[in-house]
């Protein structure tokens, strides 16, 4: 617990409480029990009294850890003791970027006199498939935002912007994450050879429309990807809406 304790001075809008929200614990008694807790909600496979008994031996013997899971530079995974609205003490997990990095950023490309959208058909570790995607990537330490959207064109697509329109942000997942994502839009001077070594297969480029229609019939499922062009359609960068609702 020691690198925890020293984040939560380092780094202290990390550990903000709200008072009806769920609580970070700091007495270290209060710690303890909150480990043994998780560690005797955890399932053990086995039924009945020795189970019982297993769970209490686990907990008092190989507590269920807390505190930095893992670092790295792109990553923080914490596990914190809490107390829940309720009462209840456990563990909660959640991911965090590294202290003072800059967010990461979504792309959506736009080339063509038609401003026709680029998707990317990557391959994702995390769902084992591919999916159609626009370009994103983690912002890098003291870059600024354009810096790491130029980047990312450049790595991805070959790319170079020619005007970038920030689109808002977005919290990809505030269940787990407490990444804040900024989005743009970008227009851009063509499309080269994309990054087969990030496991990017080929680039496209459709109609905003048919870009929406792919959201629509469930061939776009990425979240970052459906909320830039959910902006991109609010901010009016693909024009106004007809007035029955169509493009």
């Amino acid at each position: 617990m020691n690198r925890y304790e020293a984040l939560r001075r380092d780094v202290p809008e990390w550990f903000r409480d709200d008072p009806e929200g769920v609580r970070i614990l700091t007495d270290p008694a209060r710690i303890r029990d909150a480990r043994r807790r998780a560690t005797t909600a955890r399932p053990s496979g086995r039924g009945g009294s020795f189970a019982a008994l297993w769970a209490r031996l686990r907990a008092a013997l190989r507590p269920v850890p807390a505190g930095v899971v893992s670092a790295d530079r792109y990553l923080w995974y914490l596990r914190d003791p809490v107390r829940f609205p309720d009462g209840r003490l456990g563990l909660y997990d959640r991911i965090l970027p590294p202290p003072g990095s800059s967010p990461g950023v979504v792309i959506l490309p736009l080339v063509g006199p038609g401003e026709k959208v680029v998707l990317i058909e990557h391959h994702r570790h995390a769902t084992r498939s591919r999916h159609w995607e626009v370009v994103r990537g983690f912002g890098e330490p003291g870059a600024t935002p354009v810096e790491n959207v130029t980047r990312e064109l450049r790595e991805e697509i070959a790319a170079t912007p020619t005007e970038v329109i920030p689109l808002g942000e977005v919290h990809p997942d505030t269940g787990l994450l407490a990444h804040k994502v900024a989005l743009y839009a970008a227009r851009v001077d063509g499309v080269g050879e994309v990054e087969k070594g990030e496991a990017i297969h080929r680039a496209i480029t459709v109609t905003p429309a048919e870009a929406e229609e792919m959201v629509a019939d469930g061939r776009i499922t990425d979240g970052f990807s459906i909320a830039a062009l959910y902006r991109a359609r609010l901010t009016g960068v693909f024009g106004p809406a007809a007035p029955d609702g169509g493009t």
